[in-house]
């Protein structure tokens, strides 16, 4: 059974729960399953040796998650794609983040889905027992695995620290 961490966030106020643990900075990133858009697997490992620029967000098709989206795309567009990889993860499914990439021309962001096991969610600490879904939250994770970076929004419909985030991934640089 998941830890269960009540309080850590909110939503429209409500504090909601979550499940697994709470995850570190300095500690070792752990291992998750999650699908691209081909419905390919896709886990930690498959961008090891680089820098991971994760952003977690309840729902693609949500304001706050779209502006969210957009904005870190914009951002990263001035790192090195051959040492910065960058994942959007939530549990929509993948037709629907392939169709909102294209509707939003995103490129340098790779929407991936946790909704078969969510077990980035689980293994992150950051599944919403009461909604199912994902908290918003921002994880980087240094070229040996490492947590660097992390924020965990406390009020879901607040958008994150986008230069904190930014910072910390050109710091590993």
């Amino acid at each position: 059974m998941a830890e269960k961490r009540t309080g850590v966030i909110t939503f429209k106020k409500k504090p909601m729960t979550l499940l697994g643990p709470d995850i570190d900075v300095g500690s070792q990133a752990p291992d998750f399953e999650v699908v691209d858009s081909d419905l390919k697997s896709v886990t930690r490992d498959s961008a090891k040796g680089k820098i991971q620029l994760i952003t977690v967000v309840p729902s693609i098709d949500t304001e706050i998650c779209d502006i969210m989206t957009r904005q870190f795309n914009k951002d990263v567009s001035v790192l090195p794609k051959d040492r910065v990889v960058v994942y959007t993860i939530s549990v929509d499914l993948p037709f629907a983040q392939k169709r909102w990439c294209v509707n939003a021309d995103v490129q340098r962001t790779q929407l991936l889905s946790d909704y078969k096991e969510r077990s980035f969610g689980l293994n992150y600490g950051l599944l919403i027992d009461e909604l199912k879904f994902l908290a918003r939250a921002v994880y980087v994770i240094d070229a040996t695995g490492k947590v660097a970076y992390r924020e965990i929004v406390p009020e879901i419909t607040d958008e994150p620290n986008y230069s904190a985030a930014l910072n910390a991934v050109k710091a590993l640089l």
